[in-house]
């Protein structure tokens, strides 16, 4: 039974990875020149044979069914690759906070709610505009500064 357990999480995280490899592949086939070249094709040839089986029902359907199908699909595989992808980033951006001197405070914001982290947003912007009002400020000083110089000269 405990060789069982020991063998379950490997199965399982050897069906995540080819998940997670089939939907890298998919993704980035689907955003080939290539793929919407041959997506426009079918399209193009099922449009041509409108007249062949005289605008049916099922003619209809076909390409219904088809593009319904590849939509609710790629819906799941592209939102895994961009899960992925979002999460390697935000771990590569709180570890570039944790080594630099940068508030280390940030570290998984990405876990607040909506509203704390709109909270959080408008006191960063707040800051910004504060600091440059002050650099505004400096150089204000500094012109009136050389200005001042000059005419003492």
């Amino acid at each position: 039974m405990s060789n069982k357990n020991k063998r379950e999480p490997a199965r399982n995280g050897d069906m995540t990875r080819v998940f997670a490899e089939i939907a890298n592949w998919t993704s980035q086939a689907a955003g080939r020149a290539s793929t919407f070249i041959l997506a426009a094709l079918v399209v193009f040839i099922w449009a041509m044979s409108g007249p062949i089986f005289h605008y049916s029902d099922t003619w209809q359907l076909v390409i219904n069914t088809g593009t319904t199908i590849i939509t609710f699909l790629m819906v799941f595989l592209i939102q895994s690759s961009q899960n992925r992808d979002s999460a390697a980033i935000q771990v590569k951006l709180d570890e570039l906070i944790r080594v630099s001197a940068a508030q280390n405070s940030f570290v998984g914001i990405e876990h607040l709610t909506d509203a704390e982290l709109e909270e959080i947003r408008i006191k960063c912007e707040t800051r910004a505009e504060v600091e440059k009002a002050g650099e505004r400020t400096v150089e204000e000083t500094t012109v009136k500064a050389e200005i001042a110089g000059q005419r003492a000269i």
